[in-house]
């Protein structure tokens, strides 16, 4: 029979655990969040790496051509297809941002006529009180309404912006693509020799399948936002909201942002709908349209899609997105679920009772 002195001893590595892992996780973020402009790039690259290295490996192995060479004509053509996509997007961006300011005063200025009568009612029974409780009304100042053009609201401007300069880190990221794709597998023996030996498998068959996960997600995730992008297109236009092709591209961009983006999506079709429609069932007709095509690619056809190889836990990948939409922004929520994948890859590597693996498990 155990004493309570022998149970507060035993209990007292386990608190001195848990307090080290606390203090190494709170460590950890405050490195991660001042330190963003370096991770950024870093985090980025590898998931890039990830996605571009089959490439590589089949001109390799196909055409015998050296690395460097590879790398560099893999990278370059990456460099031209996002920079011809910018070039054609840039003229509909550019309309859709110089007429935001304009949008939002429409639907500001219905918003007044809808709040009109409810002020008045509130304003008629204010009085009635006052003259039933014999309050004298008190007269006031009229407000001097200032003349300001209409702004966007700071949330638009924080989707927009990076935690560091754009193009710094675009900069970096292609530097560290092309040194991870130009030296073949040297990052992933490396990797494997500080790693701890895993269950099953060597340590380098787990970071290949942790680079399988992330590159079977950034595929799936953007041929999924793709397909719903040419259907909110299609609706868009049959129910005339402006610029349904515009939505389209917004779709794919955005929803690769778990949670985050379909919110802001949402966001701004009620905006836009409010500006432009006038009828109550018209303004809700294009949001409603978004959340129910969204609704059935998140639960229809995304768990046929990821199947087996993304079983995260749905709280899990919320949290881990919402860290990263506060570490890091934009980037932070782009890359926190397939690290989060490759971190359970690991953990599911690590031992058969992993505690990591069990709370990341769907």
């Amino acid at each position: 029979m155990s004493t309570p002195e022998a149970r507060s001893h035993a209990a007292g590595p386990e608190r001195r655990s848990a307090g080290l892992l606390i203090v190494a996780t709170v460590a950890a973020g405050v490195a991660l969040y001042f330190a963003q402009e370096v991770f950024i790039p870093i985090a980025l690259g590898l998931l890039f790496t990830a996605l571009l290295r089959p490439i590589v490996q089949v001109l390799l192995s196909r055409f015998r051509i050296p690395a460097p060479v590879t790398a560099t004509l893999v990278v370059l053509g990456c460099l031209a297809l996002f920079g011809t996509s910018v070039f054609l997007l840039a003229n509909p961006v550019k309309t859709w941002v110089s007429e935001a300011p304009a949008t939002l005063a429409a639907a500001r200025g219905k918003l007044e006529k809808i709040r009109r009568p409810i002020k008045q009612v509130s304003q008629a029974v204010e009085k009635v009180q006052k003259e039933v409780t014999g309050e004298k009304k008190s007269v006031q100042a009229p407000a001097t309404a200032s003349a300001s053009s209409p702004v966007i609201p700071p949330v638009v401007g924080r989707v927009f912006a990076t935690t560091a300069g754009i193009l710094g880190t675009l900069l970096q990221t292609i530097v560290i693509v092309f040194l991870l794709l130009a030296t073949g597998d040297l990052f992933t023996r490396k990797l494997a020799v500080v790693m701890p030996r895993p269950v099953s498998g060597t340590a380098e068959d787990a970071v290949d399948d942790a680079e399988a996960v992330m590159r079977r997600y950034l595929l799936v995730t953007v041929l999924l936002s793709a397909g719903q992008g040419v259907v909110v297109a299609l609706t868009f236009w049959l129910i005339g909201m402006p610029s349904p092709v515009l939505w389209g591209v917004l779709t794919l961009v955005f929803e690769c942002l778990p949670y985050l983006g379909a919110l802001f999506m949402v966001a701004a079709v009620t905006i836009t709908a409010f500006a432009t429609f006038e009828g109550i069932g018209q303004i809700l007709l294009a949001p409603l349209a978004y959340i129910t095509i969204s609704t059935i690619q998140n639960n229809v056809v995304s768990p046929f899609a990821y199947g087996g190889g993304l079983r995260l836990n749905a709280l899990a990948v919320l949290l881990v997105v919402l860290v990263g939409w506060f570490l890091w922004g934009v980037a932070g929520a782009f890359v926190a679920v397939p690290l989060l994948a490759a971190v359970k890859v690991f953990a599911d590597r690590s031992g058969r009772d992993s505690r990591l693996a069990t709370i990341l498990d769907e």
